[in-house]
């Protein structure tokens, strides 16, 4: 167990990150599955906005690498075009 007092608080802080980032990525693996499920082409083409937008936010925080958000851009891209 940490003895310093700012170390106290790093460990606060760090937990408190953790769970948010945790919040963010579980939320975007979500909305990632209903752009997968998603059978209208309109519906398809706002999801896949939004999720874009999600993943980009993801990489510039460092919860995801830049290359992961755009390889997982790139796949949900094929997706949405291939939605009659």
């Amino acid at each position: 167990m940490a003895n310093h007092k700012s170390a106290l608080k790093r460990i606060r802080s760090d937990e408190a990150k953790r769970l948010r980032n945790k919040y963010y990525l579980k939320t975007t693996r979500t909305f990632i599955k209903k752009l997968r499920k998603a059978t209208d082409k309109e519906e398809a083409q706002e999801l896949y906005k939004k999720v874009a937008g999600m993943l980009d936010k993801l990489a510039k925080r460092n919860i995801i690498h830049k290359n992961n958000a755009s390889n997982k851009k790139s796949k949900l891209h094929k997706v949405m075009s291939a939605v009659q």
